[in-house]
């Protein structure tokens, strides 16, 4: 299929509308068969649950053409799994992981003209989502709802290189225990743009969250799960019941492991034991890793080794690795890659 004429090495990282879309209507207890549509709107009514009261859940995925020619995309049964985790927790119902992973393709295939050439730097979003579309006025979950998975092209997410971000810990918490911050609901984004915009206004790239029982350990960002480094090389995680699981951090902790033989640990990290590392990076679908060059306490900063001008090597190892196997220059594990067309 002959591409669509855009300037692939100058996308940014936004919105762009492709030709189709995946949706499937929830009524009546059943999911109805789905349809790729051409129409970008959606139309639901004015007391509808995701307006009222934010049952609404999404992933973030991408579609990338390998060195070889095919279309694949990275792991998408986890993000089914996720979904199907998220729904649960939210009392929305499930969309069948088969059928999930199933619109992913069909979705990607129909769009096939907005999918980046390889080499490009550019890849092909997928955002699966799903939302409470009938009228709601008691606080009580919707009996309808709409799946819906549409795609956009888009360019890398650093543009004109990677530079290691400067952080904040924060003074707000991102998710309390026994909440919803092992989730991929809405509301936790909702609930994290005040806190980023303030860290924006303070000249921070990001905020680092402690957990909010203690504000004593380290749990991740408003988008992302840390990885950190140590002096010797090992690969540490932090470990929480209010951590989204990120794909991406399971996929470089297995990176790190089984391709750079490097131990691995995922653990409890307290504050305290940051300034110990060499390295430190965010990691997640949009950008894979972004390497973090110092961290903010009040005042108090906590500068890694790794510097400000670039990634430290072993997260630069573990960056060329894992897009390296989403692009085929290097043999993925088994059942990591689906292959689209």
């Amino acid at each position: 299929m002959e591409k669509k004429n855009i300037d692939w090495a100058n996308l940014g990282f936004g919105y762009q509308e492709t030709d189709k879309r995946f949706v499937a209507n929830y009524k009546d207890g059943a999911w109805d068969e789905g349809a790729l549509v051409s129409d970008a709107k959606v139309v639901i009514n004015e007391c509808a649950g995701v307006l009222q009261y934010a049952q609404t859940c999404f992933e973030g995925m991408k579609a990338y053409t390998t060195e070889d020619g095919h279309i694949v995309t990275f792991r998408p049964d986890l993000n089914a799994q996720r979904m199907e985790d998220t729904c649960k927790r939210l009392e929305m119902p499930v969309f069948p992981k088969e059928r999930f992973v199933q619109a992913v393709v069909d979705t990607v295939a129909a769009n096939e003209a907005y999918v980046p050439p390889y080499g490009s730097g550019a890849t092909l979003y997928i955002r699966p989502y799903m939302f409470a579309s009938s009228a709601v006025i008691g606080v009580k979950p919707a009996d309808e709802y709409q799946f819906r998975v549409f795609t956009t092209p888009v360019g890398p997410y650093f543009k004109g290189g990677v530079k290691p971000l400067t952080i904040k810990v924060s003074d707000f918490d991102r998710a309390a225990p026994h909440g919803t911050g092992h989730i991929k609901a809405g509301l936790n984004y909702a609930m994290s743009l005040h806190a980023i915009v303030t860290a924006h206004a303070e000249g921070y790239d990001e905020n680092m969250y402690l957990d909010a029982a203690t504000r004593t350990n380290v749990e991740e960002t408003g988008g992302a799960n840390f990885l950190f480094v140590t002096k010797d090389n090992k690969v540490v995680t932090p470990k929480s019941d209010s951590i989204l699981p990120s794909i991406t951090r399971r996929s470089l902790m297995v990176v790190a492991k089984d391709y750079l033989g490097l131990e691995v640990e995922e653990r409890e990290i307290p504050f305290e034991e940051v300034k110990e590392f060499a390295e430190c990076g965010l990691c997640g679908t949009a950008a894979v890793i972004s390497p973090v060059g110092k961290i903010v306490d009040h005042g108090n900063e906590i500068a890694f080794p790794s510097g400000m001008s670039q990634m430290g090597p072993v997260t630069q190892k573990l960056y060329d690795t894992l897009t390296g196997i989403q692009m085929g220059r290097i043999e993925a594990p088994a059942g990591w890659i689906h292959v689209i067309k």
